[in-house]
């Protein structure tokens, strides 16, 4: 893992948690239970304090950051999405950000609010619970159904669960040159995972 400390403060990184080697975690920051930060990803705790709460996942490339003197929030099972960029405020908890979406400086998004890939929240916004945001600059477009928030549960459930299997099964090898002939398949590890996703869309 790529940890550092700065101005003497240590990162605080649960063991059930996962962060992965190519991420950068940076100063006060603190990151809860079974939570999985992805490659490429920067949560920088330099300029202020960031905590990141049981069952969050920050996906591949994200930033995580701050105004100076300020708290940045991610409360327990936001899922931020590739690539999005949160410089402060508070996520909600059971959040969805989208991919590519900016959440900017002293945003307050309630429980589980979706935001749209690529929006963007300008300042000081606030969103009640279960806004549908999409958008630049971002607008409430509906009210996130239980359906929707039930599928959102279901995928970042899958997120909770990969910090344990990254600790058992990841490793840095070299790649193979040719196709094994009993090469595994991943249907069967996401059988549910792939019935609940299609008996929604054969819903729609």
């Amino acid at each position: 893992m790529a940890i550092y400390a700065f101005k003497g403060f240590i990162p605080v990184v649960k063991k059930s948690s996962f962060v992965h080697p190519q991420a950068c975690v940076t100063g006060n920051v603190i990151i809860g239970e079974n939570v999985y930060i992805g490659p490429g990803a920067a949560i920088r705790g330099d300029w202020g304090q960031i905590i990141i709460e049981d069952g969050c996942n920050v996906q591949e490339n994200c930033t995580v950051h701050m105004f100076p003197g300020t708290t940045t929030i991610l409360k327990k099972g936001a899922h931020i999405g590739h690539g999005a960029i949160i410089h402060g405020g508070i996520i909600g908890e059971n959040c969805l950000i989208g991919m590519n979406a900016v959440i900017m400086d002293d945003v307050v998004i309630e429980e589980e609010c979706i935001i749209g890939a690529l929006a963007f929240v300008p300042g000081k916004t606030h969103l009640p619970k279960r806004s549908l945001v999409v958008g630049n600059p971002a607008k409430i477009i509906k009210e996130v159904s239980d359906e929707m928030i039930a599928w959102k549960t279901q995928g970042t459930a899958l997120y909770q669960a990969l910090p344990q299997e990254c600790h058992e099964s990841l490793i840095a090898c070299e790649p193979l040159e040719e196709i094994e002939a009993n090469r595994p398949t991943q249907e069967k590890m996401y059988q549910t995972w792939n019935s609940i996703v299609g008996n929604k869309n054969n819903s729609q």
